[in-house]
């Protein structure tokens, strides 16, 4: 029977009674708990911020800065009010304090009753910074706070450019009462200031940068000096290998010296010999039914026999009237067989007893006939076989000699750039104090400066004087003197988008895993009647991956049109995905397949694995080295990538080199199925009792 109507025959159990039929359907439904249900629990929760709950508290008194009130803290709440980011609640101190602890809030903001007056200050001769208070609770939420920071940000941004906007206004305003002669100089004497202090704030920027490089250069040396020790480590491991492979390969030299010529010369005897032994085998195995068959009647037989020559001797021999020479000829006859039919009966109850010891003797001669004719069939080819064992063994030995060689140099180059990088170190702290003393002395010279621009000014008679449409043009750009022009390529249209190319693969996995718990990896009808490997792999996988195909449409169908997830390319999408459950599948069935119940287990920790290395929701390079390490050889890795592109846009690159990847990965699970296949056709005391079944 050809692989897919054995695989047909495995989906038909499906429909003969309501439990089958709803485990199939629970089983077409699955991939929608972990893909489309949990993308849309979280599918646009920045679009719904204004549900959160958090606490307002206005303690603002307000001041007055020349004549004018000011109360930057009713403007502050009044625009947090009207915003759409979070459920403001204007609350008392204790109610937001209490509120934060307990989970009514998850955090709070408090403007402080000298805030406005701390704004008004920038006039006066000692201003001072305005402080909001925010208060998080972690326990509650840790999003919730990581998103208040942005958004706190923003208000501080804006509360700042306000309140500087307000404090350079009266500069220029004051500006119009001064008059002098000397405006050219005052002029000069402005740009001098900004240009130092701007030079000043650049060296002191140098200074903490080179601060922070001699921090990284001092990482780069330990770094280096723990991976020369790894590199000794490797070295010394990689020497040991290569001379483990030489050992190997002498031994092997030596043995394929001894036992190649007499292959050579004895492979026509080596071929007789198993030819007979699959011979008498298959004699042996063909008589059982005979021996089966013909021990009753033979029985019977006998018995009729001896009761016959029991009856002739008692005539003629037992009491006669005149004695029969030939009585003791008879009475051995009688004696003999007798015996004859004891033995047939215990033949017979032997057979009848041992009918499934016979039976077993039967597989059993059938396993020895195969073997022996394939020893009968590949015995001209001994002497080859071994020639290419030694050869392989030899590239083995020799590839073990060049990884030592590699080890070694690579030794020595990380010493040699351990020692770089402590000169490097050195260096950098050299020119970190250099930098520090430059901004001691561009402090100086920046305050000097500023002395000589308050002269220049106290003796200018005159300088421009801007109207208030120039004042108002000049603070706003001095309050804000700098915009962030963004622009988003492909961008996604939401948070659940963003996240579908992660969960979508994850749920294909899970519903191959759980699919291989209903469907036996590798066919039993198949297996019991001696198919080829490739069939019965194939009998095995093709039903999980037409059960794939209806999953990945239900998820899809789900995603697309009750969810709304907006797709770059569609019908790439869902063909992607075909060959992704295809790919999924295979190595789900190999690992059944080839482990038995501890493949259930392998199945899972695979999927830790992919979750942790795919780079779904950090990029990848942000983890560990292990999952970097791992990242390139998992197939989850290229399908989220492949995903994003076809999700988003973008160049479709990565989806065609992610198509080839799973391709291979596919075709090397079959492969390996079929060898478990082939291997599960000879049975073994691990079979029979296994160590573990789950």
């Amino acid at each position: 029977m050809h692989a897919p109507k054995l695989a047909a025959l495995e989906l038909r159990r499906f429909g003969r009674g309501k439990l089958p039929r709803a485990a199939l359907v629970a089983l077409l439904l699955l991939p929608l708990l972990y893909g489309a249900l949990y993308l849309w629990s979280f599918w646009d929760p920045y679009g719904r911020l204004d549900r959160i709950p958090v606490a307002l508290v206005n303690q603002d008194r307000g001041a007055k800065a020349d004549g004018k009130r000011i109360t930057a803290g009713d403007d502050i709440a009044g625009g947090l009010l009207d915003s759409e980011v979070f459920d403001w609640r204007e609350v008392s101190a204790e109610q937001a304090r209490a509120g934060v602890e307990d989970g009514t809030y998850y955090l709070s903001l408090t403007v402080p009753a000298d805030f406005s007056a701390r704004i008004a200050s920038s006039a006066g001769d000692t201003p001072e910074t305005g402080a909001l208070q925010v208060r998080t609770n972690d326990a509650n939420n840790y999003i919730v706070g990581q998103i208040s920071r942005t958004v706190f940000s923003e208000v501080r941004t804006a509360a700042s450019t306000k309140a500087s906007r307000s404090f350079l206004d009266k500069i220029f305003v004051s500006f119009s009462d001064i008059h002098g002669a000397t405006a050219k100089a005052a002029d000069g004497a402005d740009d001098l200031k900004g240009g130092i202090g701007k030079a000043e704030k650049g060296s002191k920027e140098l200074a903490d940068g080179l601060t922070e490089a001699q921090k990284g250069s001092g990482t780069l040396a330990t770094g280096l000096q723990k991976l020369t020790s790894g590199a000794g480590d490797l070295q010394d491991g990689s020497r040991k290998v290569a001379d483990g492979t030489q050992t190997l390969a002498d031994r092997v030299n030596g043995v394929a010296g001894q036992v190649g010529p007499f292959l050579e010369g004895n492979e026509k005897t080596i071929g007789d010999t198993a030819q007979l032994v699959a011979d008498s085998a298959a004699a042996v195995r063909a008589n059982l039914d005979t021996l089966v068959k013909a021990a009753p009647t033979a029985a019977e037989g006998a018995h009729a026999a001896s009761d016959t020559l029991s009856a002739v001797y008692r005539a003629r021999c037992e009491n006669p009237v005149l004695p029969d020479p030939a009585c003791a000829d008879l009475k051995k006859a009688r004696d003999t067989a007798a015996d004859v039919a004891t033995i047939a009966d215990d033949l017979n109850t032997l057979i009848a007893d041992q009918d499934g010891d016979l039976r077993t003797m039967r597989s059993h001669l059938g396993t020895l006939q195969q073997q022996a004719q394939a020893l009968a069939d590949r015995a001209p080819h001994l002497s080859e076989d071994l020639d290419d064992a030694v050869t392989r063994i030899n590239a083995l030995n020799t590839g073990a000699k060049k990884v030592a060689a590699g080890a070694a140099e690579l030794h020595t180059g990380l010493g040699t750039a351990q020692t770089g990088a402590g000169d490097l170190n050195q260096g950098v702290g050299r020119l970190r104090t250099g930098a520090e003393d430059l901004n001691g002395g561009m402090f100086k010279l920046s305050d000097g400066s500023g002395r000589l621009a308050d002269g220049l000014h106290d003796g200018a008679a005159q300088i421009p004087d801007y109207d208030e449409r120039q004042r108002d043009a000049r603070t706003a750009v001095m309050a804000d003197p700098v915009q962030l022009a963004s622009k988003d390529l492909h961008k996604a249209a939401n948070y659940g988008t963003g996240f579908a190319p992660y969960f979508i693969p994850l749920s294909l996995w899970v519903g191959a895993m759980v699919a291989y718990m209903l469907i036996p990896p590798m066919n039993r009808r198949a297996l019991a009647a001696g198919a080829s490997a490739w069939r019965i792999a194939l009998a095995g996988w093709l039903p999980v991956v037409a059960i794939g195909v209806l999953q990945t449409t239900a998820l899809m169908a789900v995603l697309h049109w009750a969810i709304g997830l907006k797709m770059a390319h569609a019908a790439g999408t869902v063909g992607f995905l075909f060959l992704v459950t295809a790919c999924f599948a295979a190595l789900v069935q190999w690992l059944n397949a080839r482990f038995g119940a501890a493949g259930r287990i392998l199945v899972l920790a695979l999927l830790m694995l992919q979750l942790t290395s795919a780079g779904g929701t950090y990029p990848v390079q942000t983890s560990p080295g292990f999952f970097n390490a791992i990242h390139p050889y998992l197939p989850m890795s290229y399908v989220v990538e492949a995903l994003r592109r076809l999700i988003t846009g973008g160049g479709l690159g990565p989806v065609w080199h992610a198509c080839g990847v799973l391709v291979l990965f596919t075709a090397g699970a079959l492969a390996l199925t079929a060898l478990s296949a082939r291997r599960r056709q000879v049975w073994t005391l691990d079979r029979l009792h296994p160590e573990l079944s789950l």
